[in-house]
């Protein structure tokens, strides 16, 4: 099977997102929000060119990135990128006016959906040693430290590297089960 076809776009599904939520495949269309978002949650946002070269990669199947939409506005995206028997979080981010509502959880949910979907075993992300309360969301859903980058952001702040392995049994599907009902409502 080629890379393409191995992810080909999957059905939108619930993910126990509230009723107001819908998530879709991000496009450019989105990057003016995307943008906005990413300038108020991290000190040194990605750029215009870096979100496009992202989605030409989606378009490619290296890649999948989604936005969370609230109506017409977006409220959080979240991408993945795909290496062999991996799938790598490359970033999650909810709009601060809309934290704390489950949106970040259900993100994570859909991309890890959509990982297991395509075939993917396990799953790893880079997080500031500084959030805590990130680090608490992943190891709900299993990941657990696996090392330190250091100097990873800004070339001044540590990472925390995180695995989660086996994504594919029924004990996974199990937690993430658990998780989509915990964030329904």
């Amino acid at each position: 099977m080629s890379i393409v076809q191995r992810f080909l776009p999957l059905r939108n599904v619930r993910d126990g997102l509230p009723a107001s939520i819908q998530i879709e495949p991000m496009r450019k269309r989105h990057l003016r929000e995307v943008l906005l978002i990413e300038s108020q949650v991290y000190p040194k946002p990605w750029t215009p060119g870096t979100f496009q070269g992202e989605l030409d990669e989606m378009r490619d199947g290296y890649r999948h990135y989604v936005v969370a939409r609230h109506g017409s506005r977006v409220v959080g995206y979240a991408g993945l990128l795909f290496s062999g028997d991996d799938a790598h979080l490359t970033n999650i981010a909810v709009d601060p006016q809309e934290q704390r509502r489950h949106i970040g959880q259900c993100l994570l949910i859909h991309q890890t959906r959509h990982a297991i979907a395509a075939g993917f075993r396990n799953m790893t992300l880079e997080v500031r040693v500084s959030n805590v309360a990130a680090q608490g969301l992943y190891r709900r859903f299993g990941y657990a430290p696996a090392g330190i980058r250091k100097n990873y952001y800004e070339g001044v702040e540590d990472a925390v590297v995180m695995w989660c392995h086996d994504i594919d049994t029924p004990e996974y599907a199990e937690r993430l089960d658990r998780l989509e009902a915990s964030s329904a409502g």
